[in-house]
């Protein structure tokens, strides 16, 4: 590895995590032999890859919200889509592990991966969370539309200033406070018009804020469990699908999706596994889209460019489904979506200064001869 891969800061190894502080084996490396690539090729490498994010995201959303709740499939078994995709991507995992230690040395892939009990049972804390995070993604998707799924989980934000001062007692800026203000004041006025419109689902508003509250728990729990699996989010990935395939299964019994199932008329169809599987792949590839985004760009260009696409994905929804929006119902949205951004920027804005604050000192020290 050379010395500009080693300088590279620690934020991909977090996404998408490689243990013991090795670059993650699946991203290619740029340039090559330190040198850095020309500005064309790296703005069209960072062009593609953002589309690439995109479409995948995008996609994803879509072929969920058809397995969910598409009238010609009829499906009314939301936890056994989820069940399908978590087994799918622990068995991606796998598979690539092992394509990766049957393959020649020098060959990208993923750590070796083998289940663990032990780190099994340290991990099943996080797997309820990760659980009712996916769920309540699902479930939310399966009862708004998807131009309202943005600001039906747009709490994120808001959950994520408000955990981390009742958990971890940080406090947060009067700037992005201003933002998170203005994420729920969107939140609210989208809600309201969905109520005028008819449209409104109580049920969905009530999973997208448990997915917002689940997404934000699922990230502080995610740092404390990671040094169980040697810092590897693959690891992490791959025990925390394995966790929930088996937290399913009652669950689904419970709810009495398996009789569901079995009297489900579409079960044989080649095209059903095929939307299914086509769905579980596109869940598995965001992780790693999302890494490649963190890559080439940087954190904060990461989270314009969601900002971007949650508006892209409203605005095709709106024109896919044929729906006609009223003036406040934008409005909603772009709050949200403004707040979002606004909040993103803040952030950027302040992690840059604590960083510069160091070298400001030194430079002060050195200036006074102390």
């Amino acid at each position: 590895m050379n010395r500009a891969q080693l300088k590279r800061p620690g934020i991909l190894r977090m996404a998408l995590g490689s243990g013991g502080g090795v670059a993650d084996p699946l991203l290619p490396a740029e340039g090559g032999e330190g040198r850095p690539a020309p500005f064309l090729l790296r703005a069209l490498r960072i062009a593609a890859v953002v589309c690439l994010y995109w479409f995948t995201s995008i996609t994803m959303v879509f072929l969920n919200k058809y397995l969910l709740d598409s009238p010609s499939l009829r499906l009314d078994a939301p936890l056994f889509v989820t069940f399908f995709q978590c087994a799918l991507t622990a068995a991606l995992c796998l598979g690539l592990s092992l394509g990766t230690a049957c393959g020649p040395p020098g060959c990208p892939g993923l750590p070796a991966l083998r289940l663990d009990p032990k780190v099994s049972r340290s991990v099943l804390p996080l797997s309820a969370v990760f659980i009712g995070m996916i769920t309540s993604n699902n479930l939310c998707l399966k009862y708004v539309g998807v131009a309202f799924y943005n600001v039906g989980r747009s709490l994120t934000t808001v959950f994520n200033v408000l955990l981390s001062y009742l958990l971890l007692k940080q406090t947060t800026s009067l700037y992005a406070l201003l933002a998170c203000g203005a994420i729920i004041g969107g939140f609210w006025l989208g809600v309201d018009q969905e109520g005028a419109e008819g449209t409104l689902s109580w049920a969905g508003i009530f999973f997208g804020i448990l997915a917002s509250l689940c997404v934000s728990l699922n990230a502080i729990y995610t740092k404390k469990v990671l040094p169980v699996v040697d810092g590897s989010i693959w690891r992490l990935t791959f025990y925390n699908n394995v966790n929930a395939c088996v937290l399913f299964l009652p669950l689904m019994m419970l709810l009495g999706e398996f009789r569901t199932l079995y009297h489900f008329d579409k079960l044989g169809s080649p095209s059903f596994w095929g939307m299914m599987t086509l769905g579980g792949v596109f869940g598995f590839a965001i992780g790693y889209v999302t890494g490649l985004q963190i890559k080439f760009t940087s954190p904060l260009t990461h989270n314009v460019s969601g900002t971007a696409k949650a508006c892209a994905q409203t605005v095709l929804a709106v024109v896919y489904f044929e729906e006609t929006k009223s003036f406040l119902w934008w409005m909603s949205n772009l709050m949200v979506l403004g707040g979002s951004f606004a909040y993103t920027w803040v952030k950027g804005l302040e992690m840059r200064k604590v960083q510069e604050e160091p070298t400001l000192r030194s430079s002060e020290k050195s200036e006074t001869g102390v």
